[in-house]
């Protein structure tokens, strides 16, 4: 009795010094309709790597998560590479997410299935988790990992939704949906978690994962979800934006696109009791601006023959690009372009701005700052070699 005490005692010794045994995480406790023992494809494996700490934010820096699915930290001094960070297996090279900095850490997922949780300073990793053990499929894609109240939320491509523990990894709650294609993050907010899966839009406890309320639709939702601090948005796939209660999810108003107009996705912000978002389209694509209150219109402005990629608000203004290269800014008020510019490099990320005379973003190339008064596009950061077939790049400034 003795020695096997003295075995037992030497081993948690051992684990909680190195803290480099992963743990399985069951999921489905806090949810009744899961099942009490998951399939493999849906647990959550985590390893402790490093001591958890918040960490001082590195100077003149910038995360750039590279279309090969490298995510690496820019030094904008030196122009050199700081450290580099890769999963840990994929069967292609892809971004297709975003990264979260918080705390001085940097959340990552990874199209396998993996998480990370990085010293922004020295590219150490804290923890490592990971959905599954697939090696052949795309488990996260369009996530930007949701930090909130000490867990992390995202959505997977196994039709599941996971709340982390933000300092290990390990699962807290998760939930199974219907659907399993799930690529829109999740919205915190009054400490809830919502989210679309399918034609369905979902409200959970975002403590416990307890499922609150459930609205269903006529077509699917795919549509990023915000709030104005009192409801919440939600798009479809075609032409409709829904104004929704944030406890009960009744409907409150809803507003139709233009004709021929669709796909609001991710392009979507709120800011002073208004909604901003920018639309796809046949022949024109628009940038709409709606009071959240009443869903009335407030302005318009309309790109011809082109369609809007990407949108974002910043000093008090809207800054987006279309999809054949123009950079543009509006006037959040009265919807009017201040500023345009014709690119000849095209972005496939984020925009970031560094200061007020500049935006940093990146192409096919590498990394672009665009200077508002010449119009140049100084490459930054050039790439050994260029893919043919993109999907993403990601871009976030370490400050």
């Amino acid at each position: 009795m003795k020695k096997t005490l003295i075995i037992l005692l030497f081993v948690f010794t051992v684990i909680n010094v190195f803290g480099q045994v992963p743990t399985v995480s069951e999921p489905g406790k806090t949810n009744p309709s899961n099942e009490e023992v998951a399939p493999i494809n849906d647990v959550v494996t985590n390893k402790i790597i490093n001591p958890f700490a918040k960490v001082p934010l590195y100077d003149n820096g910038i995360l750039i998560y590279d279309y090969d699915g490298n995510l690496f930290s820019f030094d904008l001094d030196s122009e050199q590479i700081v450290w580099t960070v890769k999963a840990t297996d994929s069967y292609t090279e892809m971004c297709a997410n975003a990264v979260t900095l918080h705390d001085g850490v940097i959340y990552v997922p990874f199209i396998n299935g993996e998480i990370f949780a990085i010293d922004n300073q020295s590219g150490d990793v804290f923890w490592k988790s990971r959905i599954g053990n697939s090696t052949d499929k795309i488990i996260l894609k369009n996530q930007t990992p949701i930090v909130n109240n000490g867990k992390l939320y995202v959505n997977a491509q196994n039709g599941n939704i996971y709340a982390l523990d933000i300092k290990n990894g390990a699962l807290v709650w998760n939930y199974k949906f219907d659907s399993l294609n799930n690529d829109i993050p999740v919205l915190a907010f009054d400490n809830k978690i919502f989210t679309p899966s399918g034609s369905s839009f979902y409200s959970f406890e975002a403590n416990t994962g307890k499922p609150l309320s459930q609205r269903s639709f006529e077509t699917a939702m795919n549509g990023k979800p915000v709030t104005d601090g009192e409801n919440v948005f939600i798009a479809n796939e075609k032409d409709v934006l829904f104004a929704l209660g944030p406890n009960k999810l009744d409907n409150l108003w809803q507003f139709k696109l233009d004709e021929n107009q669709y796909n609001i996705k991710e392009r979507i912000f709120c800011k002073d009791k208004k909604i901003y978002f920018g639309t796809q389209g046949s022949t024109v694509s628009s940038v709409y601006s709606v009071d959240s209150k009443t869903g009335t219109q407030i302005w318009k402005t309309d790109f011809t023959e082109d369609n809007i990629q990407y949108i974002t608000e910043h000093d008090d203004t809207l800054w987006g690009y279309t999809r054949k290269g123009k950079l543009f800014q509006i006037d959040l008020e009265n919807g009017k372009i201040l500023f345009e510019a014709k690119l000849t490099t095209l972005p496939i990320s984020n925009l970031e701005f560094p200061d007020d005379v500049s935006v940093f973003y990146y192409c096919d190339a590498g990394l672009i700052q665009f200077e508002f008064e010449t119009k140049d596009e100084n490459m930054m950061y050039m790439r050994t070699s260029i893919k043919d077939d993109i999907y993403s790049g990601y871009l976030k400034i370490i400050r």
